[in-house]
């Protein structure tokens, strides 16, 4: 559907219009729109397949909007010279591994993501899944529907060594929340400076010692072909015996049937997962119902960056980026650049 369509006279400025797929586009992002002009569309969003399929209601908007304010989906080249007056895309998120950046920049389009807006929650949500398959809340409650009070006992996190793969933003906030604990930190990154993990309370490790030392290994890495499948047989192999992996990043950087099987041999105690591979690759679905089967194993539905006051931010800053880069007056929000071919 469209919000107040219209036609534009002769010699009047053409309506800007925008295509927004982002899950929980609030109400307040889209007066933002409204109040500079722009129409908005937002028919025909692939919600179950995680806005991967170009719908028709899509198709006819995005031959006609300059700006789409979207999730996750994929955007490749072709479709990206498919729709030629698409001028900027705003990813509500900071991945963008599903986006061919060079093929926006050669195609003199602009690419923005939202840094910061929901950091604070996906740090909250990573180390509740520590704390939660840690004290192993879920096997309680379980036991508690069952109707039986049999005890089950688990670990503290305090005092624990908590290894971080990856030391970008939202590493670093889990870092501060964990200060409490009285845990001690470690992290490998290449592109981590030794001030900056200092100033954290953060040593910084190979990964290989990250790996043998760390009673909770927490996942912050991007997406690239080097971290793909990061955590193997063989990394897991070299994980400390009754260790408990944390991924709230993306799920290819772990290879799920080697997880499961680390899993049912008891080499890990347990796991906290917010992504899975099955998100992209259907024919993982079965190893994923195999984990979740798992009473040692919770899993939440990609909701770790999901709470109502981090999208509310990210909305409101993907709404930015629009209006900046539709309006040359309007300088674009700091580090939310990701590609830009405009000035090619």
């Amino acid at each position: 559907m469209t919000d107040n369509p219209g036609q534009t006279t002769a010699g009047s400025r053409p309506r800007r219009e925008v295509l927004v797929t982002a899950r929980f586009f609030d109400a307040q992002a889209m007066d933002a729109l409204r109040a500079r002009g722009f129409e908005i569309h937002t028919g025909g969003v692939a919600f179950d397949a995680v806005d991967s399929m170009i719908t028709g209601d899509m198709h006819a908007a995005l031959e006609r909007c300059s700006a789409w304010i979207m999730g996750i989906p994929p955007v490749t080249r072709a479709l990206l010279e498919r729709y030629p007056h698409l001028r900027a895309l705003a990813r509500r998120g900071v991945g963008y591994d599903t986006i061919d950046a060079q093929a926006v920049k050669d195609l003199g389009r602009l690419l923005t993501i939202t840094p910061g807006a929901n950091e604070p929650t996906v740090a909250d949500h990573t180390v509740g899944l520590m704390l939660a398959v840690g004290k192993r809340f879920f096997e309680s409650h379980r036991r508690m529907q069952a109707g039986t009070r049999a005890v089950v006992v688990g670990n503290e996190l305090f005092g624990k060594t908590v290894g971080l793969v990856g030391f970008g933003r939202i590493a670093r906030l889990v870092a501060r929340r964990l200060r409490g604990f009285d845990v001690r930190l470690i992290a490998h990154d290449p592109y981590a400076d030794e001030p900056t993990a200092r100033e954290a309370g953060v040593e910084l490790a190979s990964l290989q010692d990250v790996l043998a030392l760390s009673d909770y290994l927490s996942l912050h890495a991007p997406l690239t072909d080097g971290t793909h499948h990061l955590v193997n047989p063989s990394t897991l192999a070299a994980m400390k015996p009754g260790a408990i992996l944390v991924n709230t990043a993306r799920g290819e950087l772990v290879d799920d049937a080697a997880l499961l099987a680390a899993l049912k041999s008891g080499k890990l105690a347990g796991a906290g997962l917010d992504v899975l591979g099955s998100e992209r690759d259907p024919s993982l679905e079965s190893v994923t119902r195999e984990l979740l089967a798992l009473p040692n194993v919770v899993c939440t539905q990609h909701t770790g960056g999901s709470s109502h006051e981090g999208l509310a931010r990210a909305n409101m800053l993907a709404a930015r980026c629009v209006i900046s880069a539709l309006d040359d007056a309007t300088p674009l929000p700091p580090g939310c650049v990701v590609a830009d071919g405009r000035l090619r």
